[in-house]
């Protein structure tokens, strides 16, 4: 039988979560807001300081609660949209919240943070989705930490269109769909074959697609595209790329423009320069970087997913200044030349300790990095500050409304 307290939280948690206290421990739950009085069903509870709790009843709601813009969020449901329930205004400041206390607490700095919109609203903001299909053949999305699926699709994150059908139709069981709409407007649908099984009964995600930057990472997996060509075609700061719908490309359709302009006033390179540009995709940043250093210049692009390299090679075919390179970032550092700045976006898990040594060890006058988790994104500041370089300037972005995750853009000098 499942336990069920009445608890007042207080502020949020890094993962969605707001804290409250029972019987001397901190308890984690979704689906609530600071300050409001709820009844919370306990969902895991391995004993020690603290718990997880899902919020079933809102006994006293927060001004900031509205009702659930997702349908499928909510306890027991999909795990896509965790701050559904909070006005949007609310959602940065939870965001915000979190960021500064994560860089308070693992990397003793207190920025000003303030989490800052991108164009557009809180719904039809996602361009590329990933999705997961049942052993029934129906496609959904993964319950908060749950191999079940909420098979609905009625997530309100995707564009216009995204979605269409999908749910209708029967797809090859266990499968994975990538489900993208590119810049000039086109559909495409590649269908991932089964990920193989493991001695432990589970299986594996293999090589990710569009919606992930372990994109380089397991084994490769047969593909079978179903609408569009494939081949996706995006733009920023005029200029094209095409790649394959599986690739890596931000998420939100105003994400890419605002973060070259950014890296673009942050880099602040002359001609002649030397840039660096770390986990670099298909080079969007890089090709900012190369337009200012000009052709006396040199910018290096490094990325572990030979097809990123290739695609990016391509599209930039024209700037002789810009070389790439495959490989991981860790790896290549050494032989690469010294940087006037270096630029870096590296996954979810942040860059580490070791290639934040390995960077600022060539003492570049400028750091851009980028930085999808505030904890990792934290623990990055603190290497960085052990290194001899200062966060200078910091952006935060809701990349993700409704959702809890955030990025974070930092610019590090080194300290006088």
């Amino acid at each position: 039988m499942s336990v069920e307290v009445e608890l007042v939280l207080g502020g949020p948690a890094h993962g969605g979560s707001c804290v409250g206290r029972w019987d001397g421990r901190a308890v984690f739950v979704r689906h609530g807001l600071p300050g409001e009085r709820v009844r919370a069903r306990i969902t895991e509870d391995r004993g020690g300081r603290f718990c997880h709790a899902d919020a079933v009843e809102i006994l006293d709601p927060s001004p900031d609660r509205v009702p659930a813009v997702c349908p499928d969020a909510g306890p027991g449901g999909a795990g896509c949209c965790d701050l559904s329930h909070a006005a949007l205004p609310a959602q940065r400041v939870l965001k915000a919240t979190v960021v500064a206390e994560q860089l308070r607490r693992i990397a003793h700095v207190s920025p000003t943070v303030t989490v800052e919109p991108l164009a557009g609203s809180a719904t039809g903001w996602r361009t590329r989705l990933r999705l997961a299909v049942d052993g029934a053949g129906r496609a959904g999305i993964r319950r908060y930490h749950s191999t079940t699926l909420a098979t609905g699709l009625r997530c309100p994150q995707p564009v216009s269109g995204l979605l269409t059908d999908l749910s209708e139709r029967r797809w090859q069981p266990h499968a994975e769909l990538v489900v993208v709409r590119d810049g000039a407007g086109t559909r495409h649908l590649v269908e991932l074959a089964p990920a193989p099984v493991s001695r432990t009964g589970r299986r594996s995600p293999g090589r990710r697609g569009a919606t992930s930057r372990r994109a380089a990472a397991g084994a490769v997996r047969a593909e079978r595209v179903l609408a569009g060509s494939g081949r996706v075609h995006e733009h920023v700061a005029g200029r094209s790329w095409e790649f394959a719908a599986t690739g890596f490309w931000q998420a939100h359709q105003e994400a890419a423009q605002r973060y070259s302009d950014l890296i673009g006033e942050w880099a602040d390179l002359g001609p002649g320069a030397t840039a660096w540009d770390l986990y670099s995709g298909v080079g969007v940043f890089a090709a900012r970087l190369a337009e200012q250093v000009g052709m006396s210049g040199t910018v290096v692009a490094v990325d572990s997913a030979e097809s990123a390299v290739a695609a990016g090679a391509a599209a930039l075919a024209d700037l002789g200044q810009l070389r790439f390179v495959a490989g991981r970032a860790d790896r290549r550092l050494a032989e690469l030349p010294d940087p006037d700045v270096v630029v870096l976006d590296p996954p979810r898990s942040g860059a580490g300790a070791d290639v934040v040594a390995a960077i600022a060890a060539r003492r570049p006058a400028r750091i851009v990095h980028v930085g999808c988790d505030p904890a990792a994104f934290a623990r990055d500041v603190a290497d960085y500050r052990s290194a001899g370089y200062e966060l200078d300037l910091l952006r935060a972005y809701d990349a993700f409304p409704l959702t809890h995750h955030v990025e974070v853009i930092g610019r590090f000098r080194p300290v006088s």
